[in-house]
Parts: structure tokens; C-alpha cells; sequence
């Protein structure tokens, strides 16, 4: 497989910038992991989310079958039937096991995964040490890949992992709480509208001039795009705020829904954010009960990597479908920003919380940019083939590995799905 380079420094400077990544991503992944038993990293709680398991493998199975077994000569398989069980959605590379019942999966067993990991790492760490200045030139854009790759993943870990608790009756914590549990009742913070001037401006990652900076195929290539003047707000959505939506019957009324979306809310029962605990939730109680809170402690909570936790007027909201995140725009008289927006706000010196809190909805389909040529080879596959029924999101979550992201990176979900750290920031014309 051939992938343009992602930059152009000197094979030693490469060598060394690689196997250093290497080996913190992929000890990243194994420390997500670690606070995980056998029994949490097999379940699979739907079919849109896979097992830890499936993750630690599957990221493996990207550098052993598109990095060795191409590249590296003499490479052995660490065993030939994992090319069929952790393969994803590579039509090119043959069949695979199906997605629903990645939890079905129960051998290999953990122990077996991380051996793979194992043979797989001490390959690709000799591979990468003796590989010369040409193989180099060849292989550097396709490790850069391979760590975004599992990069990508390691939030989904997270995610995924989440959505399976939330769904264990005793809502159990992924990592022990630090700090307080509650907030004093105190007056949102106000949002500050900044305003755009719109005009001609230039959106997408451009590989001749950003050629340090690694960007998948999707956010190609840069081009023009014309705005309108608009004004888009300083600060994410709080919770808080998203109470009073709920208060006012934002569930109930469908006037600020989207046919699909109120569908969506009829026939599965939506009455708040997913992860949402009401004061009358049996589970908010048994909660409560073990740890001999008494019932003035109810009122809403929140079930996040912490457990169940009360609800954080000022954090911001998160858990929110498409639809629910278009339906609290237009009843607070604004809307979500097109992606395009959002880009050009970024670089705003007065826009609070872009990264690091909940990737936030545009009202942007997922579609190409104008001039969109997929990677070539296998990696074609990677995003372009997913253009379709999908809406954009910008920025990144507290799960997003750190540094992963930029301000050109489109993430995309279909609009239902609100497993995610997904929230928004609202956006108004001018």
C-alpha cells in the first residue's frame, strides 16, 4: 500500500519519532485497559459498540496486516484465523466476522490478545529499528495511520466500555472519583455571541503547506467556502441549560423536533440525555441506598466514567443525539453551526472549550469535500466509503486521546446516536 507522507523529515528523525510513538500509544490502549476484568472487556452491549477486547485486538490486527505482512520480510503470523476474527470492515482484505456478535467471542481469550500484542509490537519495534532509508520512505505514512488508527479506538474503549455499564444495574464506575461530588447552586455563566464576519474562507487541511501535521483523507482536500456573517456562542452547552429545555417539555413537544428525531423520541422513549438519571429512577435509588445517602440527596444525576454522580450544572451536557441537539437549538431560538462555521470560529481566541469536552454536532452532513480522493490501497476504505447518512462533529471529548485531534478533524456519527461524548454549541445569522 502506498499513502502520501505526512512529512518530510530525515529517516533517523523518523526512526526515532516513530518508535517512541509507538510504544506510548500502544501502552496507552493497555492502560485503558488495565481497570477492566476478563469479564467487562468480553461483553458487547450493542451492535454499534464492540468489546475492550475486540479493540486491543483489532488495532493490533491493523499493524500486523497492513504494516508487516506487506513490509516486513519473514514476518510470521502470530496466528492465521485473527486475520478473519478482528478484521472490521475491509472489503479488499476478505470475509470477516460480523459486527453484532463481536461479544460472542469469547476465545481468544484475554491472555491469548495480549500475547498477540506482544508478537505483534516486537515485530513491528524490530521492523521499524532495521528498516533502511528507502523502506522508510514507504512504511512512515502507514505507521503515522496505524497510531491514529489505534488512537481512534482508544476513545472508542472508552465509549464503548461506558455504554456497557450504563446498561449493569449497579451502574458501575470505570475509575475511582477525584475531588467533590456537588457544586453549590450558582448562576450560569453567560453566553458571549461571537461575531463572524462570514466571507470567502478556507476550510480542510492542506497537505503542501501543514505537511508536519498528520490529517486523515476526509479533511482534503483544503478549499473555499463562503459564509454569511454569523455570531456562534463562546461556550459549550451546560447542563444546566439543557434542564431548562427539559422543564420547559422539551421532550414532549414536537415542535422543535425533526420528523426523524421525534420519531426517534416516540419510539424509544427519550425523556432526557442518555446517560440521565431522574430523581424517581429505581437505579438512582439503589444507588443512593448503598451508599447510605438519604433521598434529599436525589434530584438529577449523571452516570459517566465516575459512576453516578449529581448532576454538574456547569459541565457540559453530553450524551445528546443529532436530534436532540437540533431540537434544544431551535427552542432556544438558534441553531447548530454548519461545520464549516465551527472551522473558521476556531482559531477565535475567545472560543472557550473547543477539544477536550464533548465533540459537538454541526449541522453538516458528512460528506466529500470538493476534490475528495480516498487514500489509495486498503486505507481507501477508511472513510470515504462511510459519506453517507452521517453528520459531521468537530472538535473532541474528554475521551479523545490528547493531541489526536485539530481544528480540521471531522469526526461523523449517524444523527440517532448518543453514546458518544457528543454535546453542541449553538450558533445564530446575523
Amino acid at each position: 500500500m502506498t499513502l502520501s507522507r505526512p512529512n518530510a523529515p530525515t529517516a533517523s528523525s523518523l526512526r526515532e519519532k516513530y518508535r517512541n510513538s509507538f510504544a506510548e500509544v500502544r501502552a496507552a490502549s493497555v492502560a485503558l485497559a488495565a481497570p477492566l476484568s476478563a469479564e467487562d472487556q468480553c461483553i458487547q452491549s450493542m451492535p454499534d459498540a464492540s468489546p475492550t477486547k475486540w479493540h486491543l485486538a483489532h488495532s493490533t490486527w491493523f499493524f500486523e496486516t497492513v504494516l508487516l505482512q506487506p513490509h516486513a520480510a519473514g514476518y510470521v503470523s502470530f496466528d492465521p484465523r485473527f486475520q478473519y476474527l478482528f478484521n472490521s470492515y475491509y472489503e479488499a482484505l476478505g470475509p470477516r466476522a460480523p459486527r453484532p456478535q463481536r461479544g460472542l467471542v469469547t476465545r481468544p481469550s484475554n491472555d491469548e490478545v495480549m500475547a498477540y500484542r506482544a508478537h505483534v509490537d516486537a515485530a513491528v519495534a524490530s521492523f521499524l529499528a532495521g528498516a533502511d532509508d528507502a523502506t522508510w520512505e514507504e512504511i512512515a505514512p502507514i505507521v503515522a495511520l496505524g497510531l491514529q488508527h489505534e488512537q481512534q479506538h482508544q476513545e472508542l474503549v472508552v465509549t464503548d466500555i461506558l455504554h456497557a455499564f450504563s446498561c449493569n444495574p449497579l451502574l458501575p464506575a470505570y475509575r475511582t472519583a477525584t475531588g467533590p461530588s456537588l457544586r453549590l447552586a450558582a448562576p450560569l455563566p453567560p453566553v458571549r455571541w461571537l461575531k463572524q464576519a462570514g466571507g470567502t474562507v478556507q476550510i480542510g487541511h492542506d497537505a503542501a503547506v501543514d505537511a508536519a501535521i498528520f490529517a486523515f483523507d476526509n479533511e482534503t482536500p483544503r478549499h473555499d467556502a463562503l459564509l454569511r456573517p454569523y455570531a456562534i456562542a463562546d461556550r459549550l452547552v451546560l447542563c444546566g441549560d439543557y434542564l431548562r429545555f427539559i422543564e420547559d417539555g422539551g421532550y414532549r413537544r414536537p415542535e422543535f423536533w425533526l420528523s426523524d428525531g421525534w420519531a426517534q423520541v416516540q419510539a424509544n422513549g427519550w425523556q432526557c440525555p442518555a446517560y440521565w438519571l431522574a430523581s424517581d429512577d429505581p437505579r438512582l435509588a439503589f444507588q443512593l441506598s448503598a451508599t447510605g445517602a438519604h433521598s434529599s440527596a436525589a434530584g438529577w444525576h449523571v452516570f459517566g466514567l465516575n459512576g453516578v454522580r449529581p448532576m454538574d450544572p456547569e459541565a457540559p451536557v453530553a450524551q445528546l443525539s443529532f436530534y436532540e441537539s437540533a431540537a434544544y437549538a431551535e427552542w432556544a431560538g438558534t441553531r447548530l453551526p454548519t461545520e464549516f462555521e465551527w472551522e473558521a470560529a476556531s482559531s477565535d481566541p475567545d472560543l472557550q472549550q473547543a477539544t477536550g469536552h464533548v465533540w459537538q454536532w454541526t449541522r453538516s452532513s458528512y460528506d466529500p469535500y470538493p476534490g475528495f480522493r480516498p487514500m489509495p490501497g486498503i486505507a481507501a476504505e477508511y472513510n470515504g466509503k462511510f459519506m453517507v447518512g452521517q453528520v459531521v462533529l468537530r472538535g473532541g471529548s474528554v475521551a479523545t486521546p490528547a493531541g489526536h485531534t485539530r481544528p480540521t478533524y471531522r469526526n461523523f456519527f449517524p444523527p440517532a446516536a448518543r453514546w458518544q461524548f457528543t454535546g453542541l454549541r449553538l450558533a445564530k445569522d446575523l
